[in-house]
């Protein structure tokens, strides 16, 4: 299992939290799955930009995004160089810190 640390979000996430993820897993789904509701318009096949989370730990250790990735991570709010679409990231064996951004550029939005 790998540890997957949070970073607190006002929106999402206030206080933080450390999630246990087995190997191979996609990011998206295991942060949905620990009970933190990321945005994910479209239903993780890289069609938006949404799920766009910031890697501050670990970075080094996650395959390059692909062309389709880079395309839709182009479209997020707050981009940065270590930024990736969480719905594409495959979980290893490296321990990862993420951030997830205050702002998403998802229109259709149910909920505030």
């Amino acid at each position: 299992m790998t540890i997957i640390k949070v970073l607190p979000n006002p929106d999402v996430c206030p206080n933080g939290l450390d999630v246990e993820v087995k190997a191979g897993k996609i990011l998206c789904d295991a942060l949905l799955t620990a009970g933190v509701e990321i945005e994910h318009a479209c239903d993780g096949v890289s069609a938006c930009s949404t799920c766009h989370i910031i890697i501050r730990e670990g970075y080094r250790s996650l395959s390059p995004a692909e062309e389709e990735e880079e395309d839709q991570l182009d479209k997020a709010w707050g981009l940065t160089p270590t930024s990736r679409l969480a719905c594409q990231v495959k979980v290893g064996q490296t321990p990862l810190t993420i951030e997830l951004p205050r702002y998403s550029l998802n229109h259709a939005r149910e909920h505030e």
